[in-house]
């Protein structure tokens, strides 16, 4: 048995206590007729014809136990909210009100059964005519209930966190309200929901280093899933016009405040559409949600206030490199001469990384910070953008947006690749790259390319991050603190 500490030891003892009293600590079955809100409900509902309800609440108790003679007060907390206990010998009887005095603490989860009044300080307030344990707490709560300060600890013991700070409580109702409107969202306009494949024996539809496991009984190498876009889009040759997934996608990556190695992604894929459509799409998808969450299209995200309002800025990526990293990268054709000109800017520039990922990372060191407002950058280089069909009259770059808020880069969407001989030929592309030890390359899905040549009709596609929408929508600057249970490292680490 795990050793106990002191204050566990006597919790421990207490426990024992109501066992030889024939109290149950951890009992089977509970009563319940009031949630904390209903019963504070139910009270204001009668109190002018003078009306106390009967009620049985439950819950935890909360705050300070207040002794006062042969009464006491303290709080029980639900998942409703909280509402005051108010004890007395006369009610209990002398001796369970000493056993409460003894055996009871804060933390304890208790049924507690009678009236509810108003105290003469104008509190609602349940007199408790019954009183039972339902779960001991061994392990006391943080130092003065609200004491769980420290980041690391909060992140390692969420369910302690949750417990004693009520606002991390609601980041996650919220994040709950959120996924909840873009499901609703997606649904009234026509698109359904569909699952696919977690274990994938190719991994693809982004760029990203995969995780990899092993079945051992089929004796096969398998990837987590870094994307689920060659999927749903196998869907649209099956037959569907549009299509969604809410679901979790792994990459092993770098953690930082917006990247976590597991984390919750919206994609869709939508027949007949191109990203034009799908901006606008997704403009109209952010401002509702923020809408029906917080009521408001106006937010503040890290002192900066923002407006949700569509239409959104839309610019092309090589316009916004020139204005903000003072760069035209047409004007250096290959990554060579991109990279010394970069440099000679004062910037960071990998000697072995091609022309599309220098322009990516000036993007990211240059650009992504600044864009505060909902911007759409438009159109991308062709080779870091594989599925992704090519300008008509640009070779060099591809139908791509990515759309940026609060200095964060939220969602990426494309005008969808459907021809397999140029498929095939990218992916040969991203093969050459990867075999020269680029491991975020794209291999080869045979299976993806076979069912293009079933004919795949035109579409449109567009990912989300739901962290980062939470992020967004709760004014938290990383994004540990909308995910339950972050990945950490190991302590000592």
């Amino acid at each position: 048995m795990t050793e106990l500490t002191e204050l566990e030891q006597q919790r421990l003892e207490k426990a024992n206590r109501l066992r030889a009293r024939g109290m149950e600590p951890y009992p089977h079955r509970v009563e319940r007729t009031h949630t904390a809100a209903a019963a504070l409900a139910a009270f204001e509902a009668v109190e002018a014809e003078g009306g106390t309800p009967q009620v049985t609440v439950v819950g935890r108790l909360v705050g300070s136990v207040r002794e006062m003679g042969k009464a006491a007060f303290t709080h029980l907390e639900d998942g409703s909210g909280r509402i005051q206990l108010y004890l007395r010998v006369d009610e209990l009887g002398p001796e369970e009100f000493q056993n409460f005095l003894k055996d009871y603490d804060i933390g304890d989860f208790v049924q507690a059964s009678g009236t509810v009044f108003r105290t003469r300080s104008g509190e609602v307030t349940v007199r408790v005519q019954r009183l039972r344990m339902l779960a001991k707490a061994l392990h006391p709560l943080p130092e003065k209930w609200h004491g769980l300060k420290d980041v690391e600890t909060r992140y390692r013991q969420r369910y302690v966190d949750l417990i004693a700070n009520p606002e991390v409580r609601q980041v996650f109702r919220t994040r709950a309200r959120i996924i909840q409107a873009m499901r609703r969202f997606l649904d009234e306009r026509g698109f359904l929901e569909v699952e696919t494949p977690i274990l994938q024996p190719i991994y693809g539809g982004a760029a990203a280093r995969p995780f990899t496991t092993y079945h051992n009984q089929l004796r096969q190498q398998l990837y987590l899933r870094i994307s689920f876009e060659l999927y749903l889009k196998r869907l649209l040759v099956g037959g569907y016009e549009r299509v969604y997934e809410i679901g979790r996608d792994f990459r092993n990556e770098g953690v930082s405040f917006k990247h976590n190695p597991e984390f919750t992604q919206m994609e869709f894929y939508w027949a007949y559409a191109d990203y034009h459509d799908t901006a606008a799409l997704v403009e109209e998808m952010i401002a509702t949600i923020a809408q029906e969450v917080l009521g408001t299209l106006h937010i503040t995200y890290q002192g900066n206030a923002i407006d949700l309002t569509p239409p959104w800025r839309r610019i092309t990526l090589r316009q916004a490199i020139r204005e903000y990293a003072g760069i035209d990268y047409m004007d250096y054709p290959d990554a060579a001469s991109l990279a010394e000109a970069i440099r000679q800017r004062g910037g960071q520039a990998d000697p072995h990384a091609p022309w599309g990922k220098l322009i990516d990372g000036l993007l990211g060191d240059a650009v992504e910070p600044k864009l505060i407002q909902p911007t759409f950058l438009f159109d991308y280089p062709r080779d870091i953008s594989p599925l992704a069909k090519a300008k008509p009259d640009d070779p060099r770059h591809v139908e791509r947006f990515e759309v940026f808020i609060g200095g964060m880069e939220m969602g990426n969407a494309f005008t969808e690749l459907n021809d397999p001989l140029d498929q095939e030929e990218r992916f040969l592309e991203m093969g050459r790259t990867y075999a020269a030890g680029d491991e975020e390359a794209h291999p080869l899905d045979e299976d993806y390319l076979r069912a293009m040549r079933y004919g795949m009709p035109p579409n449109s596609g567009f990912g989300i991050g739901v962290d980062r929408l939470t992020m967004l929508l709760t004014d938290k600057a990383t994004i540990r603190e909308v995910i339950l249970f972050p990945h950490l490292r190991t302590p000592g680490t």
